[in-house]
């Protein structure tokens, strides 16, 4: 966990990416949708590490290997948006965020279990 300031700037990032992200969907995620879950910074916020979910997720391999990629544009549109407000542009790190798919498997393991609640009466 991380301290505070960096807390702030990590949503802070955050809510700029996706409003980067919002504005050409297409060109950064392809026939994918992608959702910026959590941005961690690192102490000295020369670095965000940012965890994307990505649907469907047979298309995240290559949604990741794209926006690794044009990183270097994405981080330039970044600091067009914030370099007024702040000294140091992150590098910018993408970490797939399959959080989503784990509940699934979850979900279905479960319900492969056909398990029914007792009941009592």
């Amino acid at each position: 966990m991380g301290s505070q300031r960096q807390n702030r700037y990590g949503k802070q990032i955050q809510k700029d990416l996706a409003e980067i992200f919002q504005k050409d969907s297409v060109y950064f995620f392809k026939a994918s949708l992608g959702t910026i879950t959590h941005v961690s910074m690192s102490p000295d916020l020369g670095l965000a590490r940012i965890h994307i979910s990505i649907l469907p997720i047979s298309k995240a391999a290559m949604v990741f290997s794209h926006l690794n990629e044009i990183k270097g544009e994405i981080r330039n549109r970044l600091g067009q948006k914030i370099g007024s407000r702040v000294r140091i542009i992150p590098e910018l790190a993408f970490f797939h965020d399959d959080t989503e798919e784990e509940a699934s498997k979850i979900g279905n393991l479960i319900n492969s279990l056909n398990i029914t609640p007792n009941q009592e009466g």
